[in-house]
């Protein structure tokens, strides 16, 4: 298999009739994917979502795709193809229209009727046409067809490229269930079609790729679930992504069931089931739905709450319930129910969060414990299925974390395709489709932008290198006053530490130590006060690593008179 190389080099020019295939996200890791494709001077975009950040990125609300390399050719851009509505697909789009606000967006109606009530909180209008599956349309060079697949989410695609360079079939997330909520299965039907047609490079999800056999259907969910309701003693609040729609619809079966009653908690929930039941993706049973502020009327044992959260988010509701500072409590009786998979890189805060539900006293029920959620990933004999029925001359695994891309490409070789026509990428590096070849041609800057609070782009690593301090090591500040003419420390020097156990005597014995370094800089007669400061961290750094075995964050100052 073609391993992307830590020395690749800026890619050469695009040759004549050949087609450039550029991950800016989600190859590498699970989430912001984004891919860019090049061919006859224009680039078309499928997918712009976000990556949410784990507990060494304090302080980072989500993180975005690296818009670098298409900025200065952003007037190239023929369209945006969204293969559907979650937010590591979608949820990056408003900062990409940042750039140019005209560029059309391509994608069903679920999906566009999502990513368009976000883009209004962000006071964006965009250009939206709604495709379906089957139908084919032609944006600049881009000869696109859209093919139905099933997922987590209803309404997603798959998308066939054409280009006179050769044809990409880019799957989306997707699975093989039979027995879907909602009827749509995937059309393995057009998949043999375009098989037949030739694929010469079929991007296939990675998430699944370790996991053996096929992904349980949705539909084992709802007996499981509505065990678990009739069990339920007390109050039932289930978390689950605020655009799940299908799970949102098996807790409201189960609820009407039971005679109870459901409030959506968190505004993406609402925003979301409000515009899926608008449209016909929800079905809600008459008289079930209750509105939030009207929940207390309502006895514990007859209520459910469907709210966000089950990644262990700080600031959604479920996260807010277990800390004790949201308005809905829970306590004993009460059941929990986490109803979607585990994002890797979630585990700490997810159990935090279940930890500090147990300790209100409620039952948690989670996927360790019950079959209360199921993949919408295609794990191995689905993913072994596809490639036999679409026969691609190459194959790029996309969507994972290297180790699921490794699996997706060496399930691609099982099937027959020689190894050389597996390409593995990570988010950067560049492949070109050319002659029925896909290679790698070398690679682009694509770093993570991260946005945090009205901030995008202007957090960098180093900063958060400087958080995490703070945070795991504390803060010392040592102030003091010198006479530059004497070189004599005439006021302190003073220390304050912040985030430390020790008592602020501790740090008694090495003032003198600080005392004699800064007179030593100072007696030279041409020291700056930059030097002093630096003499300050010196002496402070070394006393408090060998003396207490931390490396806080030091902050020197030093006046002169």
């Amino acid at each position: 298999m073609s391993n992307p190389h830590p020395e690749l080099t800026r890619p050469p020019a695009l040759a004549k009739g050949a087609m450039r295939i550029v991950p800016l996200g989600g190859l590498g890791e699970v989430g912001r994917n984004m891919t860019v494709f090049e061919y006859d001077g224009k680039l078309l975009i499928v997918d712009c979502g976000v990556l949410f950040p784990e507990e060494h990125q304090p302080g980072v609300d989500v993180i975005l795709p690296d818009f670098s390399y298409i900025e200065d050719r952003i007037d190239d851009v023929v369209a945006v193809v969204l293969t559907h509505g979650h937010e590591d697909h979608i949820g990056a789009v408003p900062y990409l229209l940042r750039l140019r606000g005209d560029i059309p967006l391509l994608g069903s109606r679920l999906t566009l009727a999502f990513i368009e009530a976000k883009l209004r909180e962000h006071r964006l209008t965009p250009q939206l046409q709604v495709v379906a599956e089957d139908e084919r349309v032609t944006k600049g060079p881009f000869d696109l067809e859209f093919v139905a697949v099933n997922h987590s989410i209803p309404d997603a695609l798959a998308v066939m490229i054409r280009t006179g360079a050769g044809s990409v079939l880019h799957t989306g997330d997707f699975k093989m269930d039979q027995l879907p909520l909602d009827g749509r299965i995937t059309d393995l039907r057009a998949f043999a079609r375009l098989g037949e047609e030739g694929v010469d490079l079929f991007m296939t999800d990675s998430t699944n790729a370790e996991v053996p056999g096929f992904t349980a259907p949705e539909r084992d969910i709802g007996s499981v679930l509505d065990q678990v309701f009739g069990q339920a003693e007390g109050q039932i609040v289930v978390a689950s992504f605020a655009s799940h729609v299908h799970r949102v619809q098996q807790v409201l079966d189960a609820a009407a069931l039971h005679g109870r009653r459901v409030a959506l908690v968190g505004r993406s929930m609402i925003r979301n089931m409000g515009i899926a039941a608008d449209l016909g993706y929800l079905t809600v049973p008459p008289g079930v739905l209750i509105d939030q502020k009207n929940i207390d009327s309502i006895p514990a044992q007859d209520r459910v709450l469907m709210a966000t959260g089950s990644q262990g988010e700080p600031m959604a509701a479920l996260s807010r319930i277990a800390n004790r500072n949201h308005k809905v409590d829970v306590g004993p009786g009460d059941t929990v129910i986490f109803a979607s998979s585990l994002i890797p890189g979630n585990e700490n805060s997810v159990f935090r969060v279940i930890n500090g539900l147990m300790r209100l006293g409620a039952k948690v029920v989670h996927q360790s414990n019950a079959k209360v959620h199921v993949s919408g990933h295609a794990s191995a004999g689905e993913l072994l299925y596809c490639y036999n029925i679409v026969q691609p001359k190459n194959v790029m695994p996309v969507h994972g974390e290297i180790r699921h891309l490794v699996a997706n490409g060496a399930l691609a070789v099982r099937t027959g395709l020689p190894a050389e026509r597996v390409v593995l990428a990570e988010d950067g590096v560049v492949v070109d489709l050319a002659g029925g070849r896909a290679k790698i041609a070398g690679q682009v800057e694509c770093g993570y932008v991260y946005v945090d609070g009205s901030s995008v782009g202007e957090v960098t690593e180093t900063e958060l290198k400087d958080r995490r301090i703070l945070g795991e090591e504390g803060f010392i500040s040592i102030f003091a006053v010198v006479d530059r003419q004497h070189g004599t420390v005439v006021v302190g020097p003073h220390i304050e530490a912040r985030g430390m156990a020790e008592a602020p005597a501790v740090f008694d014995g090495i003032l003198p130590d600080v005392t004699a370094a800064l007179e030593e800089v100072a007696a030279r007669g041409n020291a700056d006060t930059h030097q002093m400061q630096q003499a300050m961290r010196r002496v402070v750094g070394r006393w408090v690593s060998r003396r207490l075995r931390r490396s806080p964050m030091i902050m020197p100052t030093v006046v002169e008179v």
